[in-house]
């Protein structure tokens, strides 16, 4: 389990702090078709998201994951309500260049995002339409490229990486920019075991340096990195807190088509069995310490 080091997980308090992202009771709903029918995706979201904080949302297939994520640098807009970020409101257009520099975006198909013909060009298109200075791009470049673990393929061709590697460019293209906040959009959902692991390695590297990390998965595994977790069912927030506090109650979770993480269903199994083994654990190695602690206890 990763040392927490972002400012929510050091115990500082969060009223203390502006939130770098607001959503202020937004609703959103989609057009069907020929626009006559409409099809409600949030119902009346209220989420503050603070800088350095790292942030999972997770829920069942159409529970509006995605559809929040993309509100928070103004891809779509609420239908009523309102999203801030960094004080701008994202239905003012003037401001939406700042915004999604102040929060970028990667997608679950890092195909969509990729377009230059080597992987370091490909880091410089952002910068180069925004008018980056020379000198000052290549610093941006290289220094993306090697958070991103690329340095080497800097002159490699996009469609000869690997799934991890082309998701990772396309994490580099945007941190480039250098947001103060990035939002995966199911970032890991086509990558197998080793991909995601070295995308995780990436983003916690980030989120340790002080970028606000919000991650829309599927992987409780994944969320349970995260400093806060919040469950979303039919366009709700209906659970939220530590993933340490939210994976214990896997009977609401159930309810809902969630799974916890392996580790978290092996301490609750254990927990019900033997009372005076956690049942907050959500680690394998902490599930291993406690049986070393329980072990210890019972040859005194």
């Amino acid at each position: 389990m990763r040392a927490k080091s972002s400012l929510a997980s050091m115990g500082v308090d969060r009223m203390e702090r502006q939130p770098l992202i607001r959503a202020e009771d937004v609703s959103f709903q989609y057009k069907g078709d020929l626009g006559e029918k409409v099809i409600p995706a949030l119902n009346q979201i209220r989420l503050d998201i603070y800088p350095g904080e790292y942030v999972a949302i997770i829920g069942r297939n159409g529970s509006g994951k995605s559809t929040l994520s993309k509100h928070f640098n103004g891809i779509l807009q609420p239908s009523r309500g309102d999203v801030w970020v960094d004080g701008w409101n994202t239905k003012e257009k003037s401001r939406l260049q700042e915004i999604r520099k102040k929060v970028g975006m990667v997608f679950q198909n890092p195909d969509n995002q990729i377009i230059a013909t080597t992987v370091e060009d490909d880091v410089a298109f952002g910068l180069e339409n925004i008018q980056v200075p020379p000198e000052e791009m290549d610093e941006r470049i290289d220094a993306a490229l090697r958070l991103a673990g690329l340095s080497s393929m800097r002159r490699r061709a996009p469609y000869h990486l690997s799934e991890g590697q082309k998701q990772r460019l396309a994490i580099a293209g945007v941190i480039a920019m250098r947001p103060a906040c990035l939002v995966l959009d199911e970032a890991t959902s086509r990558l197998d075991t080793y991909g995601r692991r070295e995308l995780l390695r990436v983003i916690r590297r980030l989120n340790e340096g002080g970028m606000a990390i919000v991650t829309v998965t599927h992987h409780m595994s994944e969320a349970a990195e995260a400093d806060r977790v919040i469950v979303l069912d039919e366009g709700s927030i209906v659970l939220q807190g530590p993933p340490r506090e939210v994976f214990q109650k896997q009977a609401f979770l159930q309810e809902r088509q969630l799974d916890v993480p392996a580790a978290s269903r092996i301490a609750g199994m254990v927990h019900e069995r033997c009372p005076s083994f956690r049942p907050d654990l959500i680690d394998s190695d902490e599930v291993a310490g406690e049986v070393r602690r329980l072990i210890g206890e019972g040859e005194k």
